[in-house]
């Protein structure tokens, strides 16, 4: 049962291990303005008499920007790694990220010296789910951790822009850190950061210097006039690029406006599960073709160099 508590009892220390978005604390913050906050925050209050949270920094950021004092508590226990672990044990119903979890992981390992099998144990989950998480915390840097979870660098293209790309052509910590830090925190769209990476990573030292001296208008006008004006391939080679970019973007478009709760029609239900269940029969298949084609045009050498 929650309690009503002082704001300025409650310890953030685990503030830095969940991440940060500008569009939904605005959305939470109007929310919270008009119905106050419906969903206790959640922690452990320790023997020593230390009130840490663990769940809620957003109600708690908006709380403050709203100047309320007293906010709806739940507390998870007297266990700080226990309190962990619940939170990472309903981590799907509270929308939990894999990056999330994993810093969360990271937390149990450093700093409750709890080893993979401990952790796995208590989750109810594998030893390799565990050492996936712990591995991805493993390879960032602090730098880019830090713009991550900031909500300066978008999640979604670390972890399927950056992070195979970074296996894939053996990239060093610190380009990483080098390109993070030049497109961090202008807006980018996924799409562009992906172009910009292949750029970065694959073209010539010319662009990487523009690129690094804040030149994105002028590096993302280069890629899309090559990517619009192809000068080589084949017709069929062009065709096929053609239609991966049509895949990706309406990839894009489909997830974001699965999204929106004005789909809700019997009609449109009855006809989104015929087409979706034609589309889950290929995707198997589909899933191993594209790749198939990632992992080989990530070993090729390209002609970004001529950029």
């Amino acid at each position: 049962m929650a309690e009503q508590v002082e704001i300025s009892s409650l310890d953030i220390r685990y503030a830095s291990c969940r991440m940060k978005s500008k569009n939904a604390e605005k959305q939470l913050l109007a929310s919270i303005l008009e119905h106050g906050i419906r969903d206790a925050l959640w922690g452990v209050d320790t023997k020593q008499g230390c009130r840490i949270l663990l769940d809620g920094f957003k109600r708690y950021r908006c709380a403050q920007k709203l100047n309320i004092g007293i906010v709806p508590y739940h507390c998870l226990g007297a266990d700080e790694a226990l309190g962990i672990i619940e939170v990472l044990r309903i981590a799907n119903a509270r929308s939990l990220s894999i990056l999330e979890q994993a810093k969360l992981i990271d937390e149990l390992k450093s700093v409750h010296k709890m080893s993979h099998v401990e952790i796995a144990g208590h989750l109810e989950k594998s030893k390799a789910w565990v050492s996936v998480r712990a591995g991805m915390i493993a390879e960032m840097s602090a730098s880019v951790m830090q713009k991550v979870f900031n909500g300066q660098f978008p999640v979604y293209a670390y972890m399927y822009t950056l992070r195979p790309f970074m296996r894939i052509n053996r990239i060093s910590k610190a380009d990483v850190d080098e390109f993070v830090t030049a497109v961090s925190g202008k807006n980018l769209s996924i799409r562009d950061i992906e172009m910009l990476a292949h750029g970065y990573f694959k073209g010539s030292e010319d662009f990487r210097q523009q690129l690094k001296d804040g030149h994105i208008p002028w590096a993302l006008a280069r890629l899309k006039d090559r990517s619009a004006n192809p000068t080589g391939g084949t017709p069929i080679e062009r065709r096929m690029l053609n239609d991966l970019q049509i895949v990706q973007k309406y990839m894009q478009r489909v997830i974001c406006q699965s999204r929106d709760e004005r789909c809700q029609s019997n009609d449109f239900f009855a006809q989104a599960n015929l087409i979706t269940g034609g589309i889950l029969r290929q995707m198997q298949l589909f899933a191993k073709t594209i790749r198939g084609i990632h992992d080989k045009s990530g070993q090729t050498p390209s002609d970004l160099s001529t950029l």
